[in-house]
């Protein structure tokens, strides 16, 4: 499959910009991957496709507010930095603006306590920087002066709205510069109705970085390389996981994330291996999935590694008709948009 095989134009009034006001009331396209059909649903209908015995899969990283802002020390130039990754404990590969006016050597002042020393520059046009502060947890500082990184097709910047919409309500492991979008449409009262049901909530980790909307410019899918992001799925997990699938339960995924994790720690029997690490796992079509069986994803950027992988749960078919469906019904789009349930 080529890039050009894969575009395709949304119309900008349907990217939205703000959540719906009730999380689990935004629009739900329901297709079937066997037969292509599909059904036009209200997110809270989706405990009706649950049965007894599967498994609802869920990315519990909590997103900080890692856009920052300081001075260059001698000059006072103002510097935005945006946290990507954490290194080491002080240590944070990073992005800068105005890039130019930022090299190694320099030092960047956020705050009385916090600080950074910029060490090294990295092949994608960041930095690397130290960061120094006084005895206080780091996220805890970060939290004070920060603000969300939105993603760019939100043309606004971020609000107080933001804090608790841009955010899954069971987010609890800090470190996700982007939230695992799948996931927000999910509410204290809809996961409650699920384990009532008999579903098993499992969780595990996966830190969404900006990688995940860095569009792809190489015409041969197969060169893209992803950026690497922290996973961990725990032994309590691989426990759950292995079980619901050796009784006959179906592993049902929150988000792209979610799946990537999955698929990373697959072992060749076709259950999951407990682990943790750096995963720059790309599924693009063809790919035989080992875990998953069924999706909960959001509507993609075209040309993106998350439609990609729509394309390869589905098919490029199936995905690109149900696109074509949701922009006549105008459905909306991206990370405060509506949702689809591929099974």
């Amino acid at each position: 499959m080529k890039l050009s095989e894969i575009l395709f134009d949304v119309p900008d009034k349907l990217v939205a910009q703000y959540p719906v006001d009730v999380r689990d009331e935004s629009k739900l396209m329901v297709v079937n991957r066997k037969d292509s059909s599909r059904e036009d649903k209200v997110f809270k209908d989706i405990v009706d496709y649950f049965q007894e015995g599967d498994a609802l899969v869920i990315n519990e990283t909590k997103v900080f507010p890692a856009r920052i802002f300081g001075v260059k020390e001698k000059t006072d130039a103002q510097v935005e930095l945006l946290l990507l990754r954490q290194l080491e404990q002080t240590m944070w590969e990073v992005m800068v603006k105005p890039a130019r006016k930022v090299r190694v050597g320099n030092r960047i002042q956020i705050t009385d306590e916090l600080g950074c020393d910029v060490i090294d520059n990295t092949t994608s046009g960041g930095r690397v920087v130290r960061f120094d502060y006084n005895g206080v947890d780091f996220f805890d500082l970060i939290s004070k002066v920060g603000k969300s990184p939105l993603p760019p097709y939100i043309k606004r910047e971020a609000e107080e709205i933001d804090k608790e919409k841009y955010q899954t309500v069971y987010a609890s492991k800090i470190g996700a510069v982007a939230a695992p979008t799948a996931g927000l449409h999910f509410t204290e009262e809809l996961l409650d109705k699920l384990r009532a049901k008999g579903v098993k909530i499992i969780p595990l980790t996966l830190h969404v970085g900006l990688g995940t909307f860095r569009p792809i410019q190489v015409e041969d899918l197969s060169r893209h390389q992803m950026d690497s992001e922290y996973y961990e799925v725990t032994v309590e997990a691989e426990e759950q996981i292995n079980e619901v699938k050796k009784n006959g339960g179906r592993v049902i995924a929150v988000g792209t994330t979610t799946v990537r994790a999955l698929e990373t720690v697959a072992t060749v029997d076709n259950f999951v291996k407990a682990n943790s690490g750096w995963t720059d796992k790309f599924i693009f079509p063809p790919y035989t999935f080992k875990i998953v069986d069924a999706l909960i994803t959001n509507f993609h950027v075209s040309g993106s590694t998350l439609f990609l992988l729509t394309c390869a749960f589905a098919d490029k078919e199936t995905m690109i008709n149900a696109y074509e469906d949701a922009i006549a019904k105008e459905y909306r789009f991206h990370s405060y948009g509506d949702a689809m349930f591929i099974y």
